[in-house]
């Protein structure tokens, strides 16, 4: 088939690449525009751009394409059989959506009609969801609530972070992308239960602050659901500390105050959290600094057990 692509982040990769080695030609790629990365802040091209630009496929990347008119110029001109979507970031508009003659379809993280939106992998970590899966449905003008062509389930790992469940459905979805494009003439689309839908919202940066007065058990799951990003953070000493990995270390019999270190061992800091409960922090980022173990961040800062994380 004749495919125009629409993707940007490295989630994206896996399908793009599968399109391509089953004997598909993309002839386009949709993504979004560079940006400002780092702390020179130098203009950085999205994954998918860069891998297009490796194997010689056009690139356009429209700052709004519900309101820029060469988006559907270009597209037009290709007469594609089918517009593939995975991870775009955009609303696309009904114009582009039912130009080919296969419309367009959309790879999301998510059974979905649960968790529609920017951040499924995200919420589903956060809500401690032991299941989770991949979708391929028909796009239209709302937001994840075409019709459904195929769906995977995928189990949750024990202690997955977000970054790695991603890679997983990444990878997972890409496969069963590719057979349901080569079966799409004989898939008879299913409607979506719109009375069982749920949410899963852009995440901000915000999100990622600890309330050290919540259970260690809530903890574990921001700081797995966030990781890499927003990532989870708190203060100590007013510098802010990201915290990257870690576990849900036990229980005390003796109350003590939330954020509270309680003990440094090789294995990390250990922090007193709501409910009598404690949580080992094992990898963190000091601000303005690299990620590192939490014992060799205690080791080499001025912090004593007995400090308290805010």
């Amino acid at each position: 088939m004749k495919i125009v692509f629409f993707g940007s982040p490295a989630s994206a990769l896996p399908t793009f690449r599968k399109l391509l080695e089953a004997g598909h030609r993309i002839e386009l790629l949709i993504a979004q525009p560079d940006k400002p990365r780092g702390r020179g802040k130098k203009l950085t091209p999205p994954p998918a751009k860069v891998l297009a630009q490796e194997l010689n496929i056009p690139c356009y990347q429209p700052h709004k394409i519900r309101t820029d008119p060469p988006a559907f110029q270009k597209i037009n001109k290709i007469k594609p059989d089918l517009i593939v979507v995975v991870a775009y970031g955009q609303i696309i508009p009904e114009s582009i959506i039912y130009l080919p003659h296969h419309n367009s379809i959309n790879l999301h993280f998510s059974l979905l009609p649960k968790y529609r939106g920017a951040s499924p992998v995200q919420w589903a970590l956060l809500k401690g969801e032991e299941k989770t899966g991949i979708t391929i449905f028909r796009l239209n003008e709302k937001m994840d609530e075409g019709d459904i062509l195929s769906q995977e389930e995928v189990k949750i790992l024990p202690s997955e972070k977000a970054f790695e469940l991603e890679d997983r459905l990444a990878e997972m979805g890409a496969e069963l992308l590719v057979r349901t494009v080569s079966q799409i003439d004989k898939i008879e689309p299913i409607k979506q239960d719109h009375s069982q839908a749920t949410y899963a919202p852009k995440l901000k940066k915000e999100d990622g602050r600890i309330d050290w007065k919540n259970d260690a058990f809530l903890i574990d799951k921001q700081v797995r659901a966030l990781n890499p990003w927003p990532s989870a953070f708190a203060f100590l000493k007013d510098k802010r500390i990201k915290i990257y990995d870690g576990k849900v270390k036990g229980n005390l019999i003796q109350p003590s105050r939330p954020g509270q270190i309680l003990a440094v061992s090789k294995e990390g800091i250990e922090v007193y959290c709501g409910g009598k409960s404690t949580y080992l922090i094992q990898r963190l980022q000091p601000e303005n600094k690299k990620e590192m173990d939490a014992h060799a961040f205690f080791i080499g800062t001025k912090i004593k057990i007995g400090d308290v994380f805010t």
